[in-house]
Protein backbone atom coordinates (compact mmCIF):
# COMPACT_ATOMS: atom_id res chain seq x y z
CA UNK A 1 0.00 0.00 0.00
CA UNK A 2 1.23 3.66 -0.90
CA UNK A 3 2.09 5.62 1.74
CA UNK A 4 0.88 8.76 2.19
CA UNK A 5 3.69 10.83 1.38
CA UNK A 6 4.20 8.71 -1.77
CA UNK A 7 0.72 9.03 -2.93
CA UNK A 8 0.78 13.10 -2.26
CA UNK A 9 4.25 13.03 -4.10
CA UNK A 10 1.99 11.26 -7.25
CA UNK A 11 -0.76 13.64 -7.18
CA UNK A 12 2.17 16.80 -6.99
CA UNK A 13 4.03 15.07 -10.29
CA UNK A 14 0.44 15.01 -11.94
CA UNK A 15 -0.10 18.60 -11.31
CA UNK A 16 3.00 19.99 -13.37
CA UNK A 17 3.29 16.80 -15.60
CA UNK A 18 -0.49 16.19 -16.40
CA UNK A 19 -1.47 19.71 -16.49
CA UNK A 20 -4.65 19.11 -19.30
CA UNK A 21 -5.62 16.02 -17.13
CA UNK A 22 -5.24 18.21 -13.97
CA UNK A 23 -6.63 21.43 -15.23
CA UNK A 24 -10.05 18.78 -15.92
CA UNK A 25 -10.36 17.39 -12.42
CA UNK A 26 -9.83 21.14 -11.07
CA UNK A 27 -12.88 22.45 -13.45
CA UNK A 28 -14.70 19.79 -12.47
CA UNK A 29 -14.37 20.10 -8.57
CA UNK A 30 -15.45 24.22 -9.25
CA UNK A 31 -18.16 23.27 -11.04
CA UNK A 32 -19.07 21.04 -8.29
CA UNK A 33 -18.53 23.24 -5.75
CA UNK A 34 -20.91 25.80 -7.53
CA UNK A 35 -23.62 23.87 -7.70
CA UNK A 36 -22.97 23.85 -11.46
CA UNK A 37 -23.17 20.88 -14.31
CA UNK A 38 -22.46 20.73 -17.87
CA UNK A 39 -25.27 20.09 -20.39
CA UNK A 40 -25.49 20.25 -24.19
CA UNK A 41 -28.00 21.79 -27.31
CA UNK A 42 -27.94 21.67 -30.58
CA UNK A 43 -28.16 25.43 -32.17
CA UNK A 44 -27.73 25.03 -36.06
CA UNK A 45 -24.53 23.29 -36.83
CA UNK A 46 -22.99 23.60 -33.12
CA UNK A 47 -23.68 21.53 -30.02
CA UNK A 48 -23.52 24.49 -27.77
CA UNK A 49 -22.09 23.42 -24.05
CA UNK A 50 -23.42 25.08 -21.19
CA UNK A 51 -23.81 25.15 -17.44
CA UNK A 52 -26.50 25.45 -15.46
CA UNK A 53 -27.84 25.09 -12.11
CA UNK A 54 -29.99 26.71 -9.36
CA UNK A 55 -33.55 27.22 -9.29
CA UNK A 56 -35.71 30.20 -9.58
CA UNK A 57 -36.02 32.76 -12.56
CA UNK A 58 -33.63 32.53 -15.57
CA UNK A 59 -30.83 34.11 -15.27
CA UNK A 60 -28.66 33.83 -18.83
CA UNK A 61 -24.42 34.58 -18.50
CA UNK A 62 -22.57 35.84 -21.86
CA UNK A 63 -18.82 35.60 -21.62
CA UNK A 64 -16.35 38.12 -24.00
CA UNK A 65 -14.49 37.06 -26.95
CA UNK A 66 -12.16 34.72 -26.52
CA UNK A 67 -13.78 33.55 -23.61
CA UNK A 68 -15.55 30.18 -22.26
CA UNK A 69 -18.53 29.22 -19.90
CA UNK A 70 -16.34 28.60 -17.07
CA UNK A 71 -15.25 32.19 -16.11
CA UNK A 72 -18.56 32.37 -14.96
CA UNK A 73 -18.25 29.68 -12.29
CA UNK A 74 -17.37 31.44 -9.49
CA UNK A 75 -19.96 34.52 -9.78
CA UNK A 76 -22.37 31.87 -10.72
CA UNK A 77 -21.67 30.30 -7.22
CA UNK A 78 -23.09 33.45 -5.47
CA UNK A 79 -26.24 33.66 -7.18
CA UNK A 80 -27.47 29.82 -8.22
CA UNK A 81 -29.62 29.63 -4.83
CA UNK A 82 -32.56 32.49 -5.89
CA UNK A 83 -31.88 31.87 -9.59
CA UNK A 84 -31.44 29.06 -12.49
CA UNK A 85 -27.88 29.75 -14.06
CA UNK A 86 -27.60 29.29 -17.48
CA UNK A 87 -23.92 29.83 -18.78
CA UNK A 88 -23.29 28.51 -22.73
CA UNK A 89 -20.30 28.55 -24.44
CA UNK A 90 -21.16 30.81 -27.07
CA UNK A 91 -20.93 28.93 -30.67
CA UNK A 92 -17.18 29.44 -31.88
CA UNK A 93 -16.03 29.26 -28.60
CA UNK A 94 -14.74 27.37 -25.34
CA UNK A 95 -15.90 23.53 -26.01
CA UNK A 96 -18.90 25.01 -28.83
CA UNK A 97 -17.21 24.13 -31.67
CA UNK A 98 -16.14 27.09 -34.17
CA UNK A 99 -16.84 26.51 -37.93
CA UNK A 100 -14.89 27.97 -40.98
CA UNK A 101 -17.84 28.56 -43.03
CA UNK A 102 -19.90 30.16 -40.13
CA UNK A 103 -20.15 33.59 -39.45
CA UNK A 104 -19.33 34.65 -35.49
CA UNK A 105 -20.92 38.45 -35.98
CA UNK A 106 -23.04 39.69 -33.52
CA UNK A 107 -26.34 39.77 -35.71
CA UNK A 108 -25.79 35.93 -36.56
CA UNK A 109 -24.76 35.33 -32.47
CA UNK A 110 -28.05 37.36 -31.52
CA UNK A 111 -30.17 34.25 -33.39
CA UNK A 112 -27.85 31.49 -32.10
CA UNK A 113 -28.86 32.89 -28.22
CA UNK A 114 -32.76 32.86 -29.35
CA UNK A 115 -32.36 28.99 -30.40
CA UNK A 116 -30.44 28.34 -27.40
CA UNK A 117 -32.81 30.01 -25.24
CA UNK A 118 -35.43 28.18 -27.42
CA UNK A 119 -33.82 24.64 -26.93
CA UNK A 120 -33.88 25.33 -23.24
CA UNK A 121 -37.26 25.81 -23.21
CA UNK A 122 -36.71 29.72 -21.49
CA UNK A 123 -39.05 32.24 -22.53
CA UNK A 124 -37.89 35.06 -20.70
CA UNK A 125 -34.20 35.80 -18.82
CA UNK A 126 -32.14 38.06 -17.02
CA UNK A 127 -28.98 38.48 -18.96
CA UNK A 128 -26.12 39.18 -17.97
CA UNK A 129 -22.78 39.44 -20.35
CA UNK A 130 -18.86 40.19 -20.07
CA UNK A 131 -17.41 42.56 -22.91
CA UNK A 132 -18.85 40.82 -26.35
CA UNK A 133 -20.97 39.26 -23.94
CA UNK A 134 -22.56 42.49 -22.51
CA UNK A 135 -23.23 43.89 -25.92
CA UNK A 136 -24.76 40.31 -27.26
CA UNK A 137 -26.99 41.02 -24.03
CA UNK A 138 -27.97 44.05 -24.88
CA UNK A 139 -28.51 43.46 -28.73
CA UNK A 140 -30.72 40.76 -27.78
CA UNK A 141 -32.97 42.71 -25.75
CA UNK A 142 -33.50 45.70 -28.54
CA UNK A 143 -34.47 43.17 -30.63
CA UNK A 144 -36.65 40.55 -28.48
CA UNK A 145 -37.47 42.95 -25.43
CA UNK A 146 -40.28 40.64 -24.67
CA UNK A 147 -37.92 37.82 -23.59
CA UNK A 148 -35.63 40.04 -21.35
CA UNK A 149 -35.93 40.88 -17.67
CA UNK A 150 -32.99 42.88 -17.54
CA UNK A 151 -29.68 43.42 -18.56
CA UNK A 152 -26.37 43.55 -17.00
CA UNK A 153 -22.92 44.48 -18.14
CA UNK A 154 -20.39 42.84 -16.00
CA UNK A 155 -17.60 44.75 -17.35
CA UNK A 156 -17.84 46.90 -20.11
CA UNK A 157 -19.50 46.22 -23.08
CA UNK A 158 -17.60 46.35 -26.52
CA UNK A 159 -18.85 49.03 -28.82
CA UNK A 160 -19.46 52.44 -26.64
CA UNK A 161 -17.35 55.31 -27.97
CA UNK A 162 -15.86 56.81 -25.11
CA UNK A 163 -15.12 60.09 -24.31
CA UNK A 164 -11.16 59.23 -23.69
CA UNK A 165 -9.37 56.41 -25.96
CA UNK A 166 -8.77 53.71 -24.45
CA UNK A 167 -5.12 51.90 -25.05
CA UNK A 168 -6.85 49.20 -27.31
CA UNK A 169 -8.19 52.08 -29.17
CA UNK A 170 -4.92 53.53 -29.83
CA UNK A 171 -3.63 49.78 -30.90
CA UNK A 172 -6.50 49.77 -33.32
CA UNK A 173 -5.94 52.90 -35.11
CA UNK A 174 -2.77 52.45 -35.02
CA UNK A 175 -3.25 49.62 -36.96
CA UNK A 176 -1.36 47.08 -34.43
CA UNK A 177 -2.42 43.47 -34.27
CA UNK A 178 -5.30 42.64 -31.70
CA UNK A 179 -3.63 42.96 -27.55
CA UNK A 180 -6.31 40.19 -27.44
CA UNK A 181 -4.55 37.73 -29.86
CA UNK A 182 -1.73 35.84 -28.21
CA UNK A 183 0.87 33.91 -31.12
CA UNK A 184 4.06 33.46 -28.68
CA UNK A 185 3.94 32.68 -24.40
CA UNK A 186 5.18 36.59 -24.20
CA UNK A 187 1.99 37.88 -25.93
CA UNK A 188 -0.11 35.64 -23.56
CA UNK A 189 1.48 36.96 -20.66
CA UNK A 190 0.77 40.85 -22.05
CA UNK A 191 -2.46 39.89 -22.74
CA UNK A 192 -3.33 39.01 -19.45
CA UNK A 193 -1.64 41.94 -17.99
CA UNK A 194 -3.90 44.14 -20.60
CA UNK A 195 -6.68 42.22 -19.35
CA UNK A 196 -6.40 42.67 -15.22
CA UNK A 197 -5.26 45.71 -12.79
CA UNK A 198 -4.94 43.04 -10.39
CA UNK A 199 -3.93 39.14 -12.47
CA UNK A 200 -6.18 36.86 -10.50
CA UNK A 201 -4.35 33.62 -9.32
CA UNK A 202 -5.00 30.87 -11.38
CA UNK A 203 -3.12 27.12 -10.43
CA UNK A 204 -0.97 25.80 -12.95
CA UNK A 205 -2.90 23.50 -14.80
CA UNK A 206 -5.76 25.59 -16.02
CA UNK A 207 -3.02 28.80 -16.82
CA UNK A 208 -0.98 26.14 -19.22
CA UNK A 209 -4.55 24.89 -20.63
CA UNK A 210 -5.52 28.01 -21.20
CA UNK A 211 -2.22 29.82 -22.67
CA UNK A 212 -1.86 26.39 -24.59
CA UNK A 213 -5.83 27.34 -26.36
CA UNK A 214 -5.10 30.68 -27.31
CA UNK A 215 -1.90 30.11 -28.91
CA UNK A 216 -3.59 27.06 -30.70
CA UNK A 217 -6.25 29.51 -31.51
CA UNK A 218 -4.54 32.12 -32.73
CA UNK A 219 -4.64 32.28 -36.55
CA UNK A 220 -8.79 31.64 -36.19
CA UNK A 221 -9.34 34.43 -34.03
CA UNK A 222 -8.16 37.16 -36.38
CA UNK A 223 -10.69 36.35 -38.09
CA UNK A 224 -13.11 36.69 -34.96
CA UNK A 225 -11.76 39.61 -34.00
CA UNK A 226 -12.46 41.46 -37.81
CA UNK A 227 -15.57 40.41 -37.15
CA UNK A 228 -16.31 42.12 -34.14
CA UNK A 229 -14.49 45.03 -35.49
CA UNK A 230 -16.61 45.67 -38.78
CA UNK A 231 -19.04 47.82 -37.02
CA UNK A 232 -16.73 49.26 -34.05
CA UNK A 233 -19.59 51.17 -32.20
CA UNK A 234 -22.26 48.70 -32.75
CA UNK A 235 -23.46 49.10 -29.34
CA UNK A 236 -23.28 52.98 -29.25
CA UNK A 237 -25.25 53.82 -32.19
CA UNK A 238 -28.38 52.08 -30.61
CA UNK A 239 -28.10 52.30 -26.50
CA UNK A 240 -30.30 54.98 -26.28
CA UNK A 241 -33.57 52.68 -27.45
CA UNK A 242 -32.52 49.71 -24.56
CA UNK A 243 -35.55 50.43 -22.40
CA UNK A 244 -35.01 47.37 -20.02
CA UNK A 245 -33.87 47.34 -16.57
CA UNK A 246 -30.10 47.88 -16.72
CA UNK A 247 -26.92 47.33 -14.54
CA UNK A 248 -22.82 48.68 -15.55
CA UNK A 249 -20.19 47.54 -13.75
CA UNK A 250 -17.30 48.88 -15.50
CA UNK A 251 -13.72 48.39 -13.94
CA UNK A 252 -12.08 51.66 -13.28
CA UNK A 253 -8.94 50.03 -14.60
CA UNK A 254 -10.04 49.00 -18.11
CA UNK A 255 -7.13 49.16 -20.61
CA UNK A 256 -9.84 48.31 -23.53
CA UNK A 257 -12.70 50.17 -22.78
CA UNK A 258 -12.12 53.00 -21.37
CA UNK A 259 -13.69 53.89 -17.83
CA UNK A 260 -15.35 57.22 -19.39
CA UNK A 261 -17.81 54.98 -20.92
CA UNK A 262 -19.37 54.71 -17.82
CA UNK A 263 -20.45 58.55 -17.73
CA UNK A 264 -21.46 58.20 -21.26
CA UNK A 265 -23.72 55.30 -20.53
CA UNK A 266 -25.39 57.11 -17.11
CA UNK A 267 -26.21 59.99 -18.77
CA UNK A 268 -27.83 57.74 -22.33
CA UNK A 269 -29.61 55.33 -20.03
CA UNK A 270 -30.86 57.15 -17.69
CA UNK A 271 -32.77 54.40 -16.08
CA UNK A 272 -29.83 52.14 -15.68
CA UNK A 273 -27.74 51.40 -12.68
CA UNK A 274 -24.17 52.61 -13.35
CA UNK A 275 -21.40 51.59 -10.93
CA UNK A 276 -17.62 51.52 -11.41
CA UNK A 277 -15.58 49.15 -10.00
CA UNK A 278 -12.54 50.86 -8.22
CA UNK A 279 -9.04 48.94 -9.09
CA UNK A 280 -10.76 46.46 -11.28
CA UNK A 281 -9.31 46.13 -14.83
CA UNK A 282 -11.87 44.79 -18.00
CA UNK A 283 -12.87 41.35 -16.76
CA UNK A 284 -14.67 42.01 -12.90
CA UNK A 285 -16.29 38.20 -13.52
CA UNK A 286 -13.05 36.75 -12.63
CA UNK A 287 -10.66 39.89 -11.22
CA UNK A 288 -13.75 40.62 -8.48
CA UNK A 289 -16.10 38.02 -8.90
CA UNK A 290 -17.59 38.26 -5.25
CA UNK A 291 -18.25 42.37 -5.48
CA UNK A 292 -19.40 42.03 -9.05
CA UNK A 293 -22.14 39.29 -8.10
CA UNK A 294 -23.26 40.76 -5.26
CA UNK A 295 -23.71 43.87 -6.78
CA UNK A 296 -25.69 41.60 -9.65
CA UNK A 297 -27.48 40.11 -7.08
CA UNK A 298 -28.74 43.52 -5.30
CA UNK A 299 -29.89 44.99 -8.92
CA UNK A 300 -31.67 41.40 -9.56
CA UNK A 301 -33.51 41.84 -5.98
CA UNK A 302 -34.83 45.37 -7.03
CA UNK A 303 -35.67 44.51 -10.46
CA UNK A 304 -38.16 41.35 -8.70
CA UNK A 305 -39.50 43.79 -6.60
Amino acid sequence: MLSLAAVLLCAFAAYFLLPHSSARALIALNRKVSGLSVGAVTVGPHSVRYLSGGRGAPVLLLHGIFAEKDHWVDFARALHGAYTIYAPDLPGFGESRRFDEQRYDYDAQIERVKSFLDALGVERAHIAGSSMGGTLAALFALRYPTRVMSVAFIGAPHGIRTPTRSEMDVAIDAGRPSPLIANTETQFEAMLGFLFHRRPWLPYPVAFVARANALRDASSNVRIWHEQLKDRYLLDAQIDTLQTPTLVLWGEHDRLFDASGAAVLRQRLPHADVQPMPNVGHLPILEAAKPAADAYTAFLSRVNG
